[in-house]
């Protein structure tokens, strides 16, 4: 068992939660976390079911290059999760497959993975936004750190704890007395710690910290958070195009915006660069908000 105290056993055990076990042909398992407790962490699934994908793509000769994904229900930190995959389509430049992740019987994701043989082709991007560079913003952890005897005793260890992916806000929120502000979040974000050299496992680890921030965005206009009493949270979808390589061990810039909420639901879109200005990936997520009175 890695250190968990470390930077490297840190980043060591989310590359190891990550890597699925084969099984069987096109079934694999993806491990509990670390101390996780709850419901499981919807990167995780999404970044576990990616990796089932990918093996399965592994010998053709393809690259992921986008991902769609439904959340059907809340997965267990109780129990390891089961991916079956099926490999719908298999041509000369693209292949389809389809991942469904269970629990107990029970399936709690749908995702369809779309890999392609790399090719060169019209190219044009989006310009990064111009934001201060990491080394002028706090960390998340910090910030959270300085308001710790503000936070509600149950929610004060998931918030506080030392976390593989570090990430650092522009526009730092306060979780316990939020004000309404712009639907509108730029968060710079890195693995603590070298990664390694397989791109596939890069590709994993993005899926995963994609899913990090992206839905408070929509909470943003209403001055709420996902610890204000009475608000529940979920995400029910999140479909990630991958554009460009990358490496998740140097910092990534995640801009964020949420064009709409209603009925109980709110819509995120992100966009995710490298410290060069490459687009490297862009996110969308409908996630359920619904606040109780």
């Amino acid at each position: 068992m890695n250190d968990g105290n470390t930077a490297q056993g840190l980043v060591a055990d989310l590359l190891d939660l990550l890597d699925v076990e084969e099984i069987d042909t096109d079934l694999y398992r993806g491990r509990r976390s670390t101390g996780g407790v709850g419901r499981v962490f919807g990167g995780q699934v999404i970044a576990q079911a990616l990796q089932a994908a990918q093996r399965s793509a592994a010998d053709a000769g393809k690259v992921a290059h986008s991902l769609h994904a439904y959340f059907m229900r809340a997965g267990s930190e109780e129990h390891p999760i089961i991916y079956r995959v099926v490999r719908d389509f298999e041509g000369r430049s693209f292949a389809t497959r389809r991942v469904i992740a269970m629990q107990r019987g029970q399936p709690i994701l749908n995702m369809a993975a779309s890999f392609q043989r790399v090719e060169q082709g019209l190219t044009h991007q989006d310009a990064m936004p111009d934001v201060p560079p990491p080394d002028a913003l706090e960390s998340e952890q910090a910030l959270r750190v300085a308001v710790a005897d503000e936070i509600p005793e149950r929610f004060r260890e998931p918030l506080l704890r030392d976390r593989p992916i570090e990430y650092r806000p522009v526009t730092p929120r306060h979780w316990t007395a939020p004000s309404p502000a712009s639907p509108i979040q730029h968060c710079w974000f890195r693995a603590v710690a070298p990664v390694g050299d397989d791109p596939a496992t890069h590709r994993s680890v993005l899926a995963y910290a994609s899913d990090m921030l992206l839905l408070g965005t929509c909470m943003l206009p209403h001055g709420v958070t996902w610890i204000t009493p009475g608000v529940q949270t979920a995400s029910l979808d999140h479909a990630l195009w991958l554009h460009e390589p990358a490496r998740t061990d140097e910092w990534l810039l995640y801009t964020m915006d949420s064009p709409w909420a209603g009925h109980g639901r709110g819509m995120n879109r992100g966009r995710i660069f490298a410290a060069d200005g490459r687009l490297i990936a862009s996110v969308a997520q409908e996630g359920l908000v619904r606040v109780r009175e």
